[in-house]
This record gives C-alpha cells, structure tokens and sequence, in this order.
C-alpha cells in the first residue's frame, strides 16, 4: 500500500466518523450544570454524557455575570429530559452539539436572553447573530452590565493564559473594553456600510458585532465599496 493510497483512506475515514457523530443524537435527564454552556445528561442506559453546547460561548465563572449564566442554563435544563444533536466531539471529550429542551433550543435561547455569546470561531447557524444583536439593544443579561465588563469569553480566557506567562493581563472593570482589532471599537447601533468610518470598523462589525447585514454578498468581504 503506497502512500497516496493511506491517506486517502485516512480521510475517508476521517470523514465517516465526523458523520458519524454528525448525525448522532442523545437523549437524557440533565444531572448536572457546570457552567453556562456546559451540562451533563444521564440516558437510559445510565451513562452519564458530558455536552458542550455548540456555536455560542458564556462567560466564565470568574468572570461578570459568569454565575448568572450559570443559572440562565440551570433553569432552562436542569432536571428536564433533553435532546442532544450532536456536531461533534471536543478536545476533551465532551460531545458538542444543539440541546433541546421542551421542543425550545437552548443554545438559542442562551443567546436570545443574553446569557451567552455567539461563538466567532464555531458557529454555523447565523440566525444567533440575530438574536445576539437584539439582546444587545435591549440590554439583556450581560448587555446590561458596563461595557468595560463585556469582555468574549475566549478574549478572556487568552488574557488569562498571557498573564499566567506573564503576558497580558486579564481585562478589568476599569479597563475600556478592546476588541480584536486594537483600534478600540465598540458594537454600537451602526448596521449599514454608510455609517462605518473605515474598513477595519466594517470589519469589527462583522466579525465581532454579528451584523451580517455589511455583508450582502455572503463572502466574508464586508462593505466592499470601502474594503477593497
């Protein structure tokens, strides 16, 4: 067996077992919340199930509002028989997927109530970047704290890593809140290309704000007119 011919077997099966685990779905009573985005089920056969849910991010527990999400998700599941469909399987083990509770999506729910943020680098079903924005202007859950305090989990958790390397420090409440591109932009009420001063504010938008709407065309570009 030559080389070429292992590889395209690895990728085959490769892409069997991520069907696989695509189109699994689990179902169970929730014995234990762990976080905002993170449960446990038990199914019928006694097995006890950890499950991340998929494509959005909560804060942590030390971070503001971190417990509140906590309960957010506790109040929402816990107790209750849920239905997993499953994406995937993440590093740790811990099976990925949408949960259902009640026929309602949880994950949605999350962010529709502004407990949770839409996960950047994970998510698939762009209609959360909807409801993420709609909890912004109502100022739901963690909307509503000061924007100092509205830090993404993940910018969180890697400013953590930096000051445990004595790199950079973990945001504060006293600190103004600096997203991924530096230039100390903040999601406001801006929705069309018109209103962006400057490419890299189009860009925040999108990749940042969820507002889909500065890219029409679907390909990642936004306001082409300025981004060129």
């Amino acid at each position: 067996m030559n080389l070429k011919t292992v590889f395209l077997l690895v990728l085959l099966l490769t892409a069997l077992l991520s069907f696989f685990v695509q189109a699994q779905e689990y179902m169970g009573r929730v014995v234990g919340v762990h976080d905002g985005d993170t449960i446990t089920i038990l199914d019928a056969g006694k097995r006890q199930i950890k499950v991340r849910l998929a494509e959005i991010d909560t804060p942590e527990s030390r971070q503001p509002y971190g417990s509140r999400a906590k309960q957010e998700l506790s109040r929402l599941v816990f107790g209750k028989t849920v239905t997993v469909k499953a994406q995937d399987t993440d590093r740790y083990g811990r099976t990925v997927g949408r949960v259902y509770a009640d026929g309602l999506d949880v994950n949605a729910e999350m962010v529709r109530r502004g407990a949770a943020w839409v996960y950047r680098q994970y998510v698939k079903d762009q209609s959360l970047y909807t409801l993420e924005n709609q909890a912004r202007q109502d100022k739901a859950g963690l909307w509503g704290l000061p924007e100092a305090e509205q830090v993404p989990p993940w910018e969180w958790r890697h400013a953590r890593r930096g000051s445990s390397t004595g790199g950079a420090s973990i945001p504060t409440r006293r600190e103004p809140l600096r997203q991924s591109t530096g230039q100390g932009f903040t999601c406001g009420g801006k929705t069309t290309c018109g209103q962006m001063s400057s490419c890299a504010e189009a860009r925040f938008y999108l990749e940042q704000c969820g507002q889909s709407q500065v890219d029409r065309d679907k390909d990642g570009v936004p306001c082409e007119s300025i981004c060129r």
